[in-house]
């Protein structure tokens, strides 16, 4: 295996000689509240990263993966952020289904879904929140019987980042009847282009549709699209929810980086750099950032030993907060120009889309409420919140 300084430059390396031509205008486009820019044009420049190896860097060799040491994923995630890369598309089946499988699947469902995954063939997203089960994933009631030698699933998801870009999705459906809370639920596997399944964006208040409803009315999988046993989604779900916030919190930076980086070169250009509070929060920015990086460099830890813990929620109550403070003080930094849109009738600049979007980010994904529970009775250890 290389070293990790090898490593840096043969990527870096790789990016100066490819992000050219049809994909130099790429660069800095998508990221959070931006995900529909140059959707296409980015799925083709992520294949083709896949054709050259440089997808799921992190996974085992005999899982398609270049086997990369965790400091040669954080050289990975650094230089692509260096090289003003456009954000990831295949973010959800690299980084959180991918590692789940390898952790948990079967050898035929490695064989089936992981190379689609490393060539970027097939997309995915999560089937997790509903309308009354969103921080609290026990209360999920989307069901899934067996018919056959298929599950039947029928019930609502919500929040689902980029369904309507989606080829699959994994979905916690509840497959055993009268259960309730944290048992009785499975982990499946489901394709999204079939009948039985409707998918419909979601207006936000940036103007764009990143989430959907997702809608399950007697769609069907495989029975073998079952991850674990019936009745283990909770653990597979709490597993995936720890590679979220954990190597995927190194590719989530690439976007916050670039962002604060931007803001300080605005600062700079219009003088808000001159006023000494924004110079502070400017400073306070920097520090978190390198707070969430350590903090996923922790994450990653907990990765090599098998899955992260309940600890993973640190992270992510930390990074949540500090992009929606990031939002706030972008627009601080436009000062009253902020308040004007682009263009009419709703044409927002990039910092009003940051700003609007970043307040989501302490909802989704675990609100920090929740979040802040699992840490008191996880790993505090503290009693239990009364529940009715």
């Amino acid at each position: 295996m290389s070293s990790v300084e090898e490593f840096r430059t043969e990527f870096r390396t790789w990016l100066r000689a490819h992000l050219t031509g049809e994909f130099a205008s790429l660069r800095g486009r998508g990221g959070p509240g931006r995900e529909h820019e140059a959707f296409a044009e980015r799925l083709a420049w992520e294949r083709h990263m896949a054709a050259a190896g440089w997808t799921c860097v992190g996974w085992p060799k005999e899982y398609g993966g270049r086997g990369a040491s965790l400091e040669q994923q954080v050289a990975f995630h650094e230089e692509y952020v260096l090289a003003d890369a456009p954000a990831r598309v295949n973010h959800i089946g690299e980084q959180l289904l991918g590692p789940t499988l390898i952790a948990f699947g079967t050898a035929e469902q490695r064989e089936r879904f992981l190379p689609p995954i490393v060539a970027v063939e097939e997309t995915w997203c999560q089937g997790y929140s509903e309308p009354d089960a969103g921080s609290d994933l026990a209360n999920v009631r989307t069901r899934a019987q067996l018919d056959g030698g298929e599950w039947v699933i029928t019930g609502q998801k919500i929040w689902t980042s980029l369904a309507h870009e989606s080829d699959w999705c994994f979905v916690i459906a509840r497959t055993e009847p009268g259960s309730t809370r944290h048992h009785g639920l499975s982990y499946l596997l489901v394709p999204l282009r079939q009948p039985g399944v409707d998918i419909r964006p979601i207006m936000q208040l940036t103007g764009t549709s990143e989430f959907n409803e997702v809608f399950f009315d007697g769609a069907r999988t495989a029975a073998g699209n079952i991850v674990d046993a019936p009745g283990q989604g909770w653990k597979i779900a709490m597993a995936t929810l720890g590679f979220e916030r954990g190597v995927s919190t190194l590719g989530q930076q690439v976007g916050f980086r670039r962002e604060l980086e931007a803001i300080i070169d605005l600062a700079k250009r219009n003088g808000a750099a001159r006023d000494p509070f924004i110079r502070d929060r400017i400073a306070r920015a920097w520090s978190g950032l390198e707070i969430i990086r350590f903090n996923a460099l922790r994450m990653l830890e907990a990765v090599a030993a098998g899955a992260p813990g309940p600890e993973a929620s640190i992270g992510k109550i930390f990074w949540a907060t500090w992009h929606r403070e990031l939002g706030e003080l972008a627009m601080d930094v436009c000062g009253a120009e902020g308040m004007l849109a682009a263009g009419g009738p709703y044409d927002l600049t990039d910092w009003q889309r940051l700003f609007l979007f970043s307040r989501s980010d302490t909802i989704y994904a675990g609100s920090n409420e929740i979040q802040r529970n699992i840490i008191a009775e996880r790993v505090l250890g503290l009693p239990k919140e009364a529940r009715p």
